[in-house]
């Protein structure tokens, strides 16, 4: 069970792992994409960390909901309305609750797996941010299953995602400004699969430090 502090100090680790990760980012979507995808991120979620310490939150869902407004408002390129179609999907499974628990985080997952399909018309095995992201919800519903704890089941999410974002590698990308390069996207690594997983792993390591 995480309150909703708790939730923000995850949420503003996972900001921070972003930032520090900015250059290496950069550095998977220039070898695929557009070469921006680190710095768009990273000012995403400067803007996420703004709303955090700025704003007052009655419920879970108002939290998430402003979080990916912020990411829609700030986020350059396609990363914005994905990134923030997660958090916005996820706020609409949380509705009026004030502490979020382990079946909460996994529903969320699932809800924002369904908004990024419908947002960005994609699905798995397209070298994009599902590619890690429903492993990582996969991993994390068997854990819940299997009646782990909860810092077992987030860190099941976060090797399902780091996993995922592993083979990511032998995907030829069909997304995106990566899809231009065909064949030539293999061998690298999705860097919005990247970002998925810095996120889900900032969480699990929060909460396990805690």
């Amino acid at each position: 069970m995480a309150e909703l502090n708790q939730v923000i100090g995850a949420l503003n680790h996972a900001a921070d792992i972003i930032e520090n990760n900015k250059q290496h980012l950069t550095e998977l979507d220039g070898a695929i994409g557009d070469g921006d995808h680190g710095i768009n991120m990273s000012r995403g979620f400067s803007f996420v960390k703004k709303t955090l310490d700025e704003g007052s939150f009655e419920t879970a869902a108002d939290l998430f909901k402003k979080s990916g407004m912020a990411l829609v408002a700030h986020v350059g390129g396609a990363s914005g309305p994905l990134f923030g179609t997660a958090f916005l999907r996820a706020s609409m499974t949380l509705k009026d609750k004030t502490e979020i628990t382990i079946e909460d985080y996994i529903n969320l997952l699932k809800a924002s797996i369904e908004g990024i399909k419908m947002r960005g018309k994609s699905d798995a095995g397209e070298k994009t941010m599902l590619d890690a992201l429903i492993p990582a919800y996969e991993a994390g519903e068997q854990a819940v299953q299997q009646g782990k704890n909860t810092v077992e089941v987030l860190q099941a999410v976060k090797e399902g995602s780091e996993k995922g974002l592993k083979e990511t590698e032998k995907l030829v990308a069909k997304k995106g400004r990566a899809s231009y390069v065909g064949e030539r996207s293999i061998g690298h690594q999705d860097p919005g699969a990247a970002s998925v997983a810095l996120i889900l792993g900032a969480i699990a390591d929060y909460f396990s430090e805690a």
